[in-house]
């Protein structure tokens, strides 16, 4: 099977009538599919339920673990900052794309204005990052810390 035609096909299928975004997402390991996924986002009533994002959840409850490690992403799409911090989160190995982010803003979609947004500091931002109540904050996560039975991930 080719995976990345596989995607391809998923964001054809799924996209067709309009409703979902033109986008979709094959998770391989040890050359076998664990996961795939479309956009869904306005089916959902959902900004975070991209492709990638639906087939990284659907590849974890597929192996009953939050950890993809030896996997590879397929997406008919380069990955918007979201889905490619997903993918670093989940210790994906490799992520292959068809369209790129100048593909996806060419069609109305805002991943090349994200990464844009991504280098510039926190005052210039279109959403205000404002940091409050720090060291009460940093208590919850020494008590993470301290925790003999906590599951890192």
């Amino acid at each position: 099977m080719n995976y990345i035609t596989r995607a391809i096909e998923l964001a054809a299928t799924h996209s067709r009538s309009g409703i979902n975004g033109p986008f979709g997402a094959v998770i391989v390991k040890n050359n076998s599919v664990i996961g795939e996924g479309w956009n869904r986002v306005v089916e959902l009533n959902d900004p975070s339920a991209h492709a990638e994002i639906n087939a990284i959840r659907n590849a974890c409850q597929h192996i009953k673990s939050p950890i993809l490690t030896d996997s590879v992403l397929y997406t008919s799409c380069e990955p918007c900052p979201m889905c490619l911090s997903a993918a670093f989160w989940a210790r994906i190995d490799t992520i292959v794309y068809a369209c790129d982010r100048i593909d996806a803003d060419k069609i109305g979609f805002d991943d090349n204005n994200i990464y844009q947004e991504l280098q510039i500091g926190n005052i210039e931002k279109k959403i205000k990052l404002i940091q409050q109540q720090q060291e009460e904050g940093r208590v919850v996560f020494t008590n993470w810390e301290n925790n003999k039975n906590k599951i890192m991930y």
